[in-house]
């Protein structure tokens, strides 16, 4: 028996030992935010505590755009889109709760519903009376669950490598592929101790298994996901997004949009397939896809002027005047 305890304190110890070594600590709040939150962010409370990092660029005066990052990403994704549309749009995006600058949701709540709250009150405390919206991977998601609660406000949809489909259904039967960073964090027990150990080298084989474009793997982007990842609160929020039962948009729901919709794919994607992509444009009555040939998962960063050539065409497209 003491030979036993002794094995079993060597063990304990050993395993303290690891955590100690291997731990990767929250990022510190103030250092996050002079790193990423400097000119032209702001930070702008919306209610229940949540104050959102934002950037609202472009003519004030212009069509606005909204968009809306993928899950673990940031505001910092649109960075291409920005530059190159902001000479003709107002262009908007903000950290989601449970990312970037703006950190957890104080009542923890990381359903659909609160998200599309959100950006309702980021649109009011911005006084967007209707605007175009656009998000990519959990981002379109929540701009389809937006544009179904809020329809009048919505000009039209973006939707790039969007979530919302039945997508585990789509990804099986195609062999969609995966990424390491969303097993893990959908793996009980493995994902608690990714809250506390999140190795810098497992953030940058999740951002390559996610693109084709191995340009888009910087050391500066590495670093952002993996730091804002371990803002506080950050991790415990993908966790608890993860670990929650997946609730896709139903057929019927998507065929009830009707506002005007561009859909954007990477034709590699290896998250979302092509296919979950055609679904939407088969259930949405009023949309036009584009899919791009060597692009993965993030085709606003990969394909940066074929995107914005093409959300160009398409938006000056929406705003011709109907002929007499």
């Amino acid at each position: 028996m003491k030979w036993f305890l002794r094995a079993l304190g060597v063990l304990v110890a050993l395993i303290v030992i690891a955590f100690l070594v291997f731990r990767t600590p929250d990022t510190d709040p103030a250092e996050m935010r002079a790193k990423y939150g400097g000119p032209p962010s702001q930070f702008i409370a919306i209610g229940d505590g949540v104050t959102v990092h934002l950037r609202d660029e472009g003519p004030k005066d212009a069509p606005a755009i909204l968009l809306l990052h993928g899950s673990n990403a940031d505001l910092h994704t649109w960075e291409p889109w920005v530059t190159g549309l902001s000479d003709s749009y107002r262009i908007i995006r903000f950290d989601q709760v449970g990312h970037g600058l703006t950190g957890p949701d104080p009542a923890h709540d990381y359903s659909t519903e609160n998200f599309t709250t959100d950006i309702n009150e980021v649109a009011d405390a911005l006084g967007l009376e209707d605007f175009f919206l656009g998000g990519n991977s959990m981002g379109g998601k929540h701009a389809l669950a937006y544009a179904l609660a809020h329809p009048y406000r919505v000009a039209g949809l973006i939707l790039v490598d969007a979530g919302g489909s039945p997508m585990r259904q789509i990804k099986d039967k195609d062999d969609g592929g995966g990424n390491i960073g969303f097993a893990i964090a959908r793996t009980p027990g493995i994902n608690q101790i990714a809250e506390q150990i999140t190795p810098r080298a497992l953030i940058a084989q999740s951002l390559d298994q996610s693109v084709s474009v191995k340009s888009v793997v910087t050391e500066a982007a590495i670093d952002r996901y993996w730091e804002l990842l371990r803002y506080p609160g950050n991790r415990a929020a993908t966790m608890a997004r993860f670990s929650s039962e997946y609730d896709p948009l139903s057929e019927a729901e998507v065929a009830s949009i009707d506002v005007p919709t561009l859909i954007l794919w990477g034709a590699e994607d290896r998250l979302i397939p092509v296919s979950a992509g055609e679904w939407l444009d088969r259930h949405i009555a009023n949309s036009t896809m584009i899919n791009y040939p060597g692009i993965g998962h993030l085709p606003q960063e990969e394909a940066p002027e074929a995107t914005i050539a093409d959300v160009r065409e398409w938006l000056v497209s929406q705003q011709k005047e109907p002929a007499d």
